[in-house]
């Protein structure tokens, strides 16, 4: 039997793609008022924006509850030489937490299941998924397959822009100050996710720039493997920006996706996010990079003795600077 791959519907995965990979998507729910709708299921994406955009009350969403996923594991257990549920960030939602309290609710004690907080969102998240799913499908077993993925994970880069500030101030992500920023800063948020949190790099003035900004920041990864796009514009700016990134990586066929619910609520239209794939040699070289010039501890006691004992009994009174390096 093969390992059965789940994920949540802010991967953002294309239908076809989940359907062709035998991926199994577990909706989020989006509230307007009392309405609650299941993402991709009683709502797409075209009406979800246009509810954002004319409604006066700010949608929210939520995960799908404990038991929920319990019902999932249970049913794809019956069939499955392991599960492996892979979520977004569990710093921006509960569904991982969600994930995991439903597998303890499993009936079927006897199937693995692993859960693993991709530190991510949307096409990231989906490109993470989609991997995973194409080695199951080559019949790889379940720990090969969690190792893979937590390989990948490093490995994944996210850029993106908003048009606008006014979901994340509705959505009352900038606090009371919220208003007077997005009035004084008529700005394009660039972002990108640092330690599971989305994060503001940079602004710029128009569309224009944004975009060029959106393009630099993708021109500057090496040795990409994998690009997915999950938008919420227009298909004639698609169009343009696809092929904007084929000129910057002729190789890459992107994964091309409609932005969903959870990061769309505070996104709102006009919304691009890249998620990139590297290779995971080039990640971990220059992982390998950065923690060469990070000091891995200050030098002992003893070493600073034996250091001044070498420098002489005329060196040993006068006062001594210990400098970042561990030299003194």
């Amino acid at each position: 039997m093969s390992v059965k791959i789940v994920t949540d519907s802010s991967s953002d995965i294309p239908p076809a793609i989940a359907r062709e990979l035998d991926i199994t998507v577990v909706p989020l729910s989006v509230r307007f008022g009392t309405q609650t709708y299941r993402d991709g299921i009683d709502i797409m994406p075209e009406e979800f924006y246009r509810r954002l955009v004319e409604e006066p009350v700010h949608p929210a969403t939520a995960a799908m509850s404990p038991g929920d996923f319990a019902g999932v594991y249970d049913k794809l257990a019956a069939d499955a030489g392991g599960i492996i549920s892979i979520h977004l960030s569990q710093k921006v939602s509960a569904t991982y937490n969600a994930a995991v309290q439903g597998r303890n609710l499993m009936e079927n004690k006897a199937c693995a299941v692993e859960i693993i907080d991709s530190r991510f969102v949307t096409i990231a998240l989906g490109l993470i998924t989609i991997a995973a799913a194409r080695a199951a499908r080559a019949g790889k077993g379940m720990q090969e397959i969690v190792a893979q993925v937590n390989a990948l994970i490093p490995c994944m880069r996210v850029y993106g822009i908003l048009d606008t500030l006014k979901y994340v101030m509705r959505g009352g992500r900038l606090g009371k100050a919220g208003p007077i920023i997005s009035s004084i800063l008529p700005v394009k948020p660039v972002l990108t996710m640092k330690d599971g949190t989305v994060a503001p790099i940079g602004a710029a003035r128009t569309r224009i720039k944004a975009i060029e900004r959106l393009c630099g920041l993708i021109a500057s990864v090496p040795m990409v493997q994998e690009l997915g796009i999950a938008h919420s514009i227009s298909d004639e700016e698609l169009n343009s920006f696809v092929e904007k990134i084929k000129s910057i990586l002729p190789g890459i066929k992107p994964v091309i996706s409609k932005l969903g619910p959870a990061l769309g609520v505070h996104g709102g239209p006009g919304s691009i996010l890249v998620g990139i794939q590297q290779d995971i040699q080039a990640a971990a070289a220059a992982i390998e990079s950065r923690e060469r010039r990070i000091p891995l501890s200050l030098p002992s006691l003893q070493s600073i003795k034996d250091g001044l004992l070498r420098r002489g009994k005329e060196e040993a009174g006068r006062p001594f600077v210990l400098r970042c390096d561990g030299t003194m």
